[in-house]
């Protein structure tokens, strides 16, 4: 990765796990990164151990709650105000294992996952069109495989119904990948290229909500954040894939999606994001 210095990158779910691990990886080569988040002090802590680490003092908070679609346009409202360029949004925050409904009304993983950084993009994407050749990274799964009956589009307005909602994680996951498929397209000649990936199984705060036990046992067997970074710093910065939009990539390498990610879902799942988030 080249020298960052001039570029502005955008994170969410930053104080934690990958969204961490990815600013530190930022910031470490002169980036100014906004970390959006639920909590400001664990974002204000987690600015300080980099800022000190890195020397790099470019760092700064905007609430953000993807859960709820008002705490969504006011974030996007006090980076506007801000009118300073974004040239990468990393749309990484997420959660497993969380059952019920968002604030919003969504499924839980489903409106956390994808409604909330849906409407988020859309607020900011003709500003990180305006602000030069820009990137929007989607961080999504390989759980989006497991979603082999595609959407309910019932099923994501209602409480979640597995017991581990596992299943509605991996149709939220699904949905991520639909949408930098949809929005590569939609800004084709912009100069705003697009990317999914799958960061690897990691020991992130993904998983908070999943019971103790389970959680433990689950770590044991997957990927430190420093890892689980690797793919999305790529995506964001890489030259390699500068001239890729709307794909899908894996441990820093394009990979097929799921044959269920295709064309005319993505479509019509985009139509119907904008008529929820409208």
């Amino acid at each position: 990765m080249s020298d960052l210095k001039g570029r502005t990158f955008l994170v969410t779910g930053a104080n934690t796990g990958i969204g961490k691990e990815t600013v530190r990886g930022l910031a470490g080569r002169g980036a100014r990164v906004i970390l959006a988040g639920r909590s400001a002090e664990k974002t204000e802590a987690a600015i300080r151990e980099i800022a000190d680490e890195t020397g790099n003092t470019e760092l700064d908070f905007v609430a953000l709650d993807l859960g709820d679609l008002d705490s969504v346009r006011r974030a996007a409202v006090d980076i506007l105000t801000e009118n300073e360029p974004i040239h990468v949004l990393i749309n990484n925050a997420g959660l497993a294992g969380k059952r019920g409904l968002t604030k919003s009304g969504f499924e839980m993983a489903f409106g956390t996952n994808h409604v909330g950084p849906f409407l988020f993009t859309e607020l900011l994407r003709e500003h990180i069109a305006e602000s030069g050749p820009g990137r929007i990274v989607s961080v999504a799964s390989v759980a989006h495989f497991d979603a082999k009956e595609g959407i309910d589009w019932k099923g994501v307005r209602r409480p979640t119904v597995t017991r581990t909602g596992f299943a509605e994680y991996g149709v939220s996951k699904l949905a991520n990948v639909l949408h930098a498929q949809e929005l590569g397209r939609r800004l084709k000649g912009t100069g705003v290229t697009t990317y999914a990936l799958h960061p690897g199984a990691v020991a992130s705060d993904v998983w908070r909500e999943v019971p103790f036990g389970l959680r433990h046992v689950m770590k044991l067997f997957m990927k430190s954040a420093v890892e689980g970074a690797q793919t999305s710093l790529y995506c964001a910065t890489s030259p390699e894939v500068s001239e890729h939009t709307g794909r899908y990539y894996d441990d820093c390498r394009e990979r097929k999606a799921s044959k269920v990610a295709t064309p005319e879902l993505a479509a019509e799942l985009w139509e119907r994001s904008v008529a929820w988030v409208s």
